[in-house]
């Protein structure tokens, strides 16, 4: 990949395809390093509310350089995290579908996948990370 959009719409699209292998309309966000939007999609009939939680998926994976679904672990009722969904604005996801995407090691964007249950959205986000 030359630039970061064409990695967004490669990425968007291996999500998309899992997608609709498993048949659930999905909404699927790209972002930088910085958390700032590359590129995101909605699938024909993908719910709205995935627009936005998409988007926060990826940007909350670069935020705290983790994946959500382990951020979720951390951020429980008396866990060290606790309360940190309420951070940067409620931006910050606490269940799984966002991943940070690394090159070299180096976090380099991130991508949010939201539209199914938390499974399927990790598995779709998952498929996309597995192209790279």
């Amino acid at each position: 990949m030359n630039n970061r959009l064409d990695l967004a719409l490669e990425l968007i699209s291996a999500a998309r395809e899992k997608a609709t292998e498993i048949g659930v309309p999905m909404v699927i966000a790209v972002v930088d390093a910085g958390g700032n939007l590359i590129a995101q999609q909605r699938m024909d009939e993908a719910l709205l509310v995935s627009i936005d939680i998409a988007l926060n998926k990826a940007y909350t994976a670069v935020a705290v350089k983790l994946p959500t679904h382990e951020l979720a672990a951390v951020s429980q009722s008396g866990q060290p995290l606790f309360g940190i969904h309420n951070a940067d604005g409620g931006r910050i996801v606490i269940f799984g579908g966002g991943f940070p995407i690394k090159r070299n090691n180096e976090i380099v964007g991130g991508i949010g996948v939201s539209g199914g249950s938390v499974e399927e959205d990790m598995l779709c986000a998952t498929a996309a990370i597995e192209r790279l």
